[in-house]
């Protein structure tokens, strides 16, 4: 019989953009979820924060210093928007290209034979070389990063206000 839809066809049909959806929320909330905490962590001591991005040695000490003081706030904003699902391709391009920065950071501190803290989590700075985790690290915000491809691919999401306000 060709042309006929059977009801199993039509309900594995109208559930995949539920579950699409679905994922869409974990992935906005998880990404949302660490820029929020990351950001929130370190808003309160912004002199830390600019201590970490100089550990890095990459940028030249008044820029890093700037840096460090400007990403909790970047985190922030760009955390609310994810968990509220407000300009979510936006907030998730800025989001991913957020963690591919930091894993490139840490990729070449490792490189480098560094001993530092990523200071992603608030701290920073020079550790015991027993005490760095960059493997992880960067595994960690490579999965971040693959949150933030996905909502830019699929931003429709489940109780994300973009379809509330905007009708997306």
């Amino acid at each position: 019989m060709t042309g006929t839809t059977t009801t199993a066809d039509a309900t594995t049909t109208s559930r995949r953009p539920l579950v699409l959806d679905v994922l869409g929320l974990l992935a906005r909330l998880v990404l949302g979820g660490a820029l929020l905490l990351a950001g929130g962590l370190k808003i309160g001591n912004p002199s830390g924060s600019a201590r970490a991005v100089q550990a890095y040695d990459v940028l030249p000490f008044e820029v890093a210093r700037v840096v460090g003081y400007g990403l909790p706030y970047v985190e922030v904003i760009l955390g609310l928007l994810l968990v509220l699902g407000l300009f979510t391709r936006a907030s998730a391009v800025l989001g991913g290209l957020l963690m591919v920065v930091f894993v490139v950071g840490i990729a070449q501190a490792w490189a480098r034979g560094l001993t530092i803290d990523c200071g992603c989590f608030g701290g920073g700075g020079q550790v015991a070389a027993d005490q760095t985790e960059y493997g992880t690290e960067i595994l960690r915000d490579l999965g971040l990063a693959l949150c933030g491809a996905y909502l830019v691919v699929r931003p429709r999401t489940l109780a994300g206000l973009d379809r509330a306000l905007l009708g997306r």
